[in-house]
């Protein structure tokens, strides 16, 4: 009898145990689950296609609306491409082997290498003009259906065109100038190209591939045309001093699509911020990694406000009469 009374006494004391072991380790995994969810860091890759001011303002504004939300808990992986593609795919590819948690995609080569490199790692875009032509989707409606979205940085493009007709009222011809690589600008040329008929002006394309022709581009544009019109544009931006260096001395003046453009080559741009289309991805990436935000079907968002801007120096210098209703681009 003792000893079935010292079996049963053991058998409570062991379960006893166990249901002790299993409520504390309960409470345990509940404790490190917290724990976890506070201590759960994310790592960005972040693929800018060339370096330049536009770009240079939508990577900051991007990572410093990340960092305000997370603070510490992001770390971003920054890669610039040199203004090459094929680069971009290496690095989003390296990106994809690391595991990074989400990619920034910005400009439009930066965008197709990241949506090419990963079908499962979310991917936001800025300083893209149009994601379907970027992304070559024909039926679109507003967010992509896969794993990519972001901001755009299309200014209107009819207000646009009005603003070449307004500063230059004389000019009979405008020559648009772009890279050809670029389909994004393609796009913007097709589509302010009726704009400006619409305004009494004969269109005229002036297409470079790379910096190598874009002297020898300008040049002859100068010769034929009385305005140059320029869409938002990589290369364009990037090679704007020597753009500048071509036209300015021609007194032919140039309305830019950037306002990085507009500085260093045009005498007025319909602009947005950047940095603001760049702090917009980055609350975009925030929603996505920390809300679990499909990407597929977050619409593209666009810059709250366009301002009507120019540079004071070179208009003087061009003898462009500028109305009421433009700041100076350097204040």
């Amino acid at each position: 009898m003792k000893k079935l009374s010292k079996i049963l006494c053991l058998v409570l004391a062991l379960s006893l145990c166990f249901c002790f072991a299993s409520c504390t380790g309960t409470q345990g995994n509940e404790t490190t689950t917290a724990g976890n969810a506070d201590d759960v860091t994310y790592t960005v890759g972040i693929c800018q296609l060339v370096q330049h001011a536009a770009l240079d303002e939508a990577t900051q504004g991007f990572k410093d609306a990340l960092t305000e939300k997370l603070g510490d808990k992001v770390t971003f992986d920054y890669q610039n491409a040199s203004g090459e593609n094929t680069n971009c795919t290496t690095i989003c590819t390296k990106f994809v082997s690391d595991g990074v948690d989400l990619i920034m995609a910005n400009a439009t080569g930066a965008l197709a290498a990241a949506a090419a490199a990963t079908s499962e790692i979310p991917v936001v875009g800025t300083s893209i003009t149009d994601y379907a032509s970027a992304l070559g989707i024909t039926d679109w409606t507003g967010a992509t259906g896969f794993n990519v979205t972001g901001a755009s940085d299309l200014a209107p493009l009819d207000q646009q065109a009005a603003v070449v007709k307004e500063l230059i009222p004389d000019a009979k011809t405008v020559g648009i100038l772009y890279c050809s690589t670029e389909s994004n600008s393609k796009y913007q040329a097709d589509t302010i190209t009726p704009h400006f008929e619409a305004l009494g002006l004969e269109v005229k394309l002036y297409t470079f591939v790379d910096s190598n022709d874009i002297i020898s581009v300008a040049t002859q544009a100068s010769t034929e045309c009385d305005v140059i019109y320029t869409p938002t544009d990589n290369q364009v931006a990037s090679n704007a001093e020597a753009i500048n260096n071509v036209l300015e001395p021609a007194g032919i003046p140039l309305v830019a699509g950037d306002t990085g453009t507009c500085e260093k080559a045009g005498i007025a741009v319909l602009g947005i911020d950047y940095y603001d289309i760049g702090f917009v991805a980055g609350e975009m990436a925030y929603e996505i990694l920390v809300n679990g935000a499909d990407a597929a079907t977050m619409e593209i968002k666009t810059a709250a406000e366009v301002s009507k801007m120019y540079v004071p120096e070179r208009c003087e210098l061009l003898g462009i009469e500028v109305p009421e209703g433009y700041a100076s681009i350097s204040e």
